[in-house]
C-alpha cells in the first residue's frame, strides 16, 4: 500500500512539473511568435553578432529549456548552429561585424578548425572579428586569434603551453578490487585495453600518441604564427616558458595580444567600429536571434528542390542502452533506410564523430552504408574523431572528407572480458559452483578466467572480426587487405595524414562535403536539410530528463576523467568485441 501511495504522489508532482514547464514554454513560445511579428525585435540595423563560448558544445545544440536549467543556466551550442550563424553574419548587411567572447568550453580541436575557418570566410566581407577573454583556455585563445583585434582583461590570461596527452590507468585499482582483465586484440597499436592491463603507455602507443599530436600542435602553431606575425620558433619558446600565469601586460608585449581592455571598454571600442559614439546603445545580436531568422529563410525556401541530407552520428557506437544516446545502430540503420527510399533526398552526407564501440554494430551500419550508397551518393564528413568504429561506419562512402586535425584509422578490433573471482570470493566471500552438459557451456563466466582453450576460440573470434574490418576498408578504399594492414593495426592517424596514406579522399568541412554530394548528385537547386529530426521538449521531457540531469553533473565534476569513468561503467553493457579509438584526446 505504502508503494502505491508513493507511486501516486511521484505521478502527481511529475504531472504537476510538466504542467508548469509547459505552461512556462507555451508562454514563451506565444511571446516568441509575438516578438517575430514586432520591428523592435530580431536583428536590428548596425548589429554585432555576439558569439560567446560558455557552456556546452557539440554537433548539434540541445534546445531543451531543460539543459540550461540543469546545468547552472549554461547554454547548449552545436557546431551546426554556430557554422550557419557566421554564414548568416556575412551575408547580412544588418551585421557589421562579430565578438567573440571566450569562456569556459570544452571544444575539440577538429571542431574548432571549422569554426576558424568560418571566421576566415567572414572577414572576407570586408566585416570585423574582435576577441576578448577574460581567461582564454589554449584552444579558444587558437580560434581568438583568425579575429582583427585580440583582447584581453587587464587582470587576465592567455593559456599557453603546448599540448600534452594523459591516459588513466586503472590496472592497480582493479588488481586491488580483485578484478583482472583478460583482453583479446589485434594491432600492435591498438590501445584502448591498455588502461586496463598496464600502468604505462607501450612504445607503440607512445609513438602514435607523439606522432599525432605533434601534427596537432604544428597545425595550432603554424594557425596562430600566420595571424599574429609571430615565428613558429618563438611561439615555442613562449610555450616553454609556460605563458598561463604571466601578467597581461606581457601577452600584448610578446605580440600575443593587442590590447588590455575590461569589457566596457570592449564595447565601446566595437562602438567606433560600427560608427556610433560611446554614448550610443550598441545592438548586440545573439546566436538565437540568427538562429530564428534562419529557421524563418528556410521555411521560404524552394522545399520541392531535390534535398541534401546531412545525417548525424555522433558519440558512442552501441555504448548505451538508451535509443537516443550516441550512435544506436537499430535508429541508424533505420534512419538511413528511410533516406534511402525518400526518393526528394538526392544525396546523403553522413557526418561522423565518432571514437567508435561496439564491432557488431558498426558492422550493420556499413551495411546499410553499402545499400544507401547503391541507390544515390553518399559522402561521410569527418568532425573530430571518426576513429576504429567510426571508420569502418565510414569506409563505404563515395567519398571521405575530414579536417586536417580529425582523428581517424585505428583499424583495429579487441575483446575485453572482466573476471572478478578474486573480487567475489577473497573480498566479498562468495563461492561458486556450476553442473554443465558440455566442457565449455559456462564459458565468459566473471567467477574465473578462461582456459588455454577458450581463450584460443576468443582471440580466433577477434582474428576474424579485424579480417571482416579490413576487407570492409579495402573494398570501400579500392585497395588491398595487405595495404590496409600496413596502415591499420589500430593506429591513429591525422586527416591530413590519412589523406596521404589513402583513407581520407579530401581535407575540408562540412561545407566542403555537401558540395561533393550536390555535385555528384548533379543538383543546381536543393536544400539542406539535418537528420535524425531532434525530439520535441516534451517528448524528452515524458522520457525522463533526470538521467540527463545526473549525467551533466558528474560530467562537470569529473571534468577530464568522465570519459574514462563513463568508458569503466559501460563496461558490462557494451558489446565485449570493440572497434574503438585508444582513447579520446584530452588537452590541456
Amino acid at each position: 500500500m505504502n508503494s502505491f501511495v508513493k507511486t501516486m504522489l511521484a505521478c502527481l508532482v511529475a504531472v504537476l512539473i510538466a504542467g508548469s514547464l509547459f505552461v512556462s514554454v507555451l508562454f514563451s513560445l506565444i511571446g516568441s511568435l509575438a516578438s517575430m511579428g514586432s520591428e523592435d525585435e530580431g536583428i536590428k540595423e548596425n548589429s554585432v553578432l555576439m558569439l560567446e563560448f560558455d557552456g556546452i558544445f557539440g554537433e548539434r545544440a540541445d534546445d531543451n529549456p531543460l539543459v540550461s536549467l540543469m546545468n547552472d543556466g549554461k547554454n547548449s551550442y552545436g557546431l551546426e548552429d554556430i557554422i550557419a550563424s557566421i554564414k548568416e553574419a556575412k551575408k547580412n548587411p544588418k551585421i557589421k561585424g562579430i565578438y567573440l567572447q571566450a569562456g569556459m568550453m570544452e571544444v575539440q580541436f577538429a571542431s574548432l578548425e571549422e569554426i576558424r575557418g568560418e571566421l576566415a570566410s567572414f572577414k572576407e566581407s570586408g566585416k570585423f572579428v574582435v576577441a576578448y577573454g577574460d581567461q582564454y583556455s589554449q584552444w579558444l585563445y587558437y580560434l581568438a586569434t583568425v579575429a582583427d583585434k585580440v583582447i584581453v582583461n587587464p587582470e587576465g590570461s592567455i593559456s599557453w603551453h603546448g599540448l600534452a596527452i594523459q591516459p588513466i590507468f586503472f590496472k592497480e585499482l582493479l588488481d586491488k578490487l580483485g578484478v583482472e582483465m583478460q583482453i583479446f586484440k589485434v594491432g600492435t597499436y591498438k590501445s584502448a585495453v591498455e588502461p586496463f592491463i598496464a600502468t604505462e603507455m607501450s612504445d607503440a602507443n607512445r609513438e602514435q600518441i607523439a606522432e599525432y599530436a605533434g601534427s596537432i600542435w604544428s597545425d595550432v602553431l603554424n594557425a596562430v604564427s600566420e595571424s599574429r606575425g609571430i615565428d613558429v620558433e618563438k611561439l615555442n619558446e613562449y610555450a616553454d616558458g609556460y605563458m598561463d600565469f604571466c601578467q597581461a601586460e606581457e601577452y600584448v608585449k610578446c605580440g600575443l595580444a593587442d590590447t588590455l581592455l575590461y569589457k566596457d571598454g570592449v564595447l565601446d571600442y566595437m562602438k567606433g567600429l560600427v560608427g556610433i559614439g560611446t554614448d550610443g546603445e550598441l545592438e548586440i545580436t545573439t546566436l538565437d536571434d540568427v538562429k530564428a531568422k534562419i529557421e524563418i529563410d528556410n521555411l521560404l525556401e524552394n522545399q520541392s528542390a531535390g534535398k541534401v541530407a546531412v545525417y548525424y552520428a555522433v558519440g558512442d557506437i552501441d555504448g548505451s542502452t538508451s535509443a537516443d544516446e550516441g550512435i544506436n545502430s537499430k535508429k541508424v540503420i533505420k534512419d538511413l533506410r528511410e533516406l534511402r527510399e525518400d526518393k526528394s533526398v538526392k544525396a546523403v552526407v553522413l557526418r561522423v564523430n565518432s571514437t567508435g564501440g561496439s564491432a557488431y554494430g558498426s558492422e550493420q551500419i556499413w551495411r546499410e552504408v553499402v545499400l544507401l550508397k547503391a541507390a544515390k551518393p553518399v559522402i561521410v564528413s569527418m568532425g573530430d574523431y571518426a576513429a576504429s568504429g567510426g571508420y569502418y561506419i565510414s569506409c563505404a562512402a563515395d567519398c571521405i572528407v575530414a579536417n586536417s586535425t580529425t582523428l581517424t584509422g585505428s583499424i583495429g578490433i579487441f575483446g575485453m572480458f572482466p573476471v572478478v573471482e578474486k573480487l567475489l570470493k577473497d573480498k566479498i566471500g562468495l563461492d561458486f559452483d556450476v553442473v554443465k552438459t558440455n566442457k565449455l557451456a559456462d564459458l565468459g563466466s566473471l567467477s574465473r578466467s578462461f582456459s588455454a582453450e577458450e581463450s584460443a576460440i576468443l582471440q580466433n573470434y577477434v582474428n576474424d572480426g579485424y579480417d571482416l574490418f579490413l576487407k570492409r576498408c579495402a573494398d570501400g578504399r579500392n585497395m588491398s587487405v595487405e595495404e590496409i594492414d600496413r596502415i591499420g593495426q589500430g593506429r591513429v592517424w591525422t586527416g591530413s595524414k590519412a589523406k596521404e596514406l589513402g583513407l581520407v579522399d579530401e581535407i575540408g568541412d562540412l561545407d566542403k562535403a555537401i558540395d561533393i554530394a550536390v555535385q555528384r548528385a548533379g543538383l543546381k537547386e536543393y536544400s539542406v536539410e539535418a537528420y535524425p529530426v531532434a525530439s520535441d521538449f516534451m517528448t524528452k521531457l515524458l522520457e525522463g530528463e533526470e538521467k540527463d540531469y545526473m549525467e551533466s553533473t558528474v560530467r562537470k565534476m569529473m571534468g577530464e576523467y568522465y570519459d574514462c569513468i563513463r568508458f569503466v561503467r559501460n563496461i558490462q553493457e557494451c558489446d565485449n568485441i570493440q572497434a574503438r579509438l585508444p582513447f579520446e584526446l584530452v588537452v590541456r
